[in-house]
């Protein structure tokens, strides 16, 4: 009988020492999962999500779309009515729709803000931009300067030429929450 209880404090012993083996490779995996998620920024989970994301951003712009392209300091986002708006990512207040975990392989390109502003001033696009504060200005981006852009303000149905211009704006990129393309 002696021998029978020995063996049953045994392997008492030895199911303690499992769980307790359990619990340690269970804290160690969480601290684990903790470290690498420290690694990953938000603009790292924006850059690998697929499927649409609601944007909260200043001047109480909420912009829902695609992300079609992020780069160093800005997002594009394809929006649900077929526009693209960018916005510059310190603009940005909130994100949802993010999935819990993203993805490896999203990647930001390396050009600023104003490289994207220049690309729609080449193209002489008639623009929407909302300032932090919720002003909007509508026109077309004439200079790309490396911390404001110049707008010509016009109509968004009239094109950019001298009669049309109702005034010029500089906008420091300080400012910008958002810039829509229109057409």
């Amino acid at each position: 009988m002696g021998q029978a209880r020995w063996e049953h404090l045994f392997e008492d012993l030895e199911a303690q020492l499992a769980a307790q083996e359990r619990l340690d490779t269970e804290a160690e995996t969480a601290e684990r999962t903790r470290r690498e998620r420290a690694l990953v920024s938000w603009i790292d989970r924006l850059a690998a999500h697929e499927g649409s994301v609601t944007v909260a951003a200043s001047g109480g712009q909420r912009i829902t779309g695609r992300v079609s392209d992020i780069g160093t300091d800005w997002v594009l986002l394809e929006t649900t009515d077929g526009g693209e708006t960018l916005i510059p990512l310190s603009a940005v207040r909130t994100v949802e729709g993010l999935r819990a975990r993203a993805r490896p392989g999203g990647s930001a390109r390396r050009f600023g803000l104003g490289s994207a502003l220049r690309v729609l001033a080449r193209d002489r696009a008639v623009v929407e931009i909302v300032d932090r504060e919720g002003g909007r200005h509508t026109g077309t981006i004439d200079v790309v300067l490396a911390d404001a852009a110049e707008v010509a303000l016009h109509h968004a149905d009239e094109p950019r030429r001298a009669g049309n211009v109702q005034a010029r704006v500089l906008i420091p990129y300080a400012a910008l929450a958002a810039v829509r393309r229109l057409r």
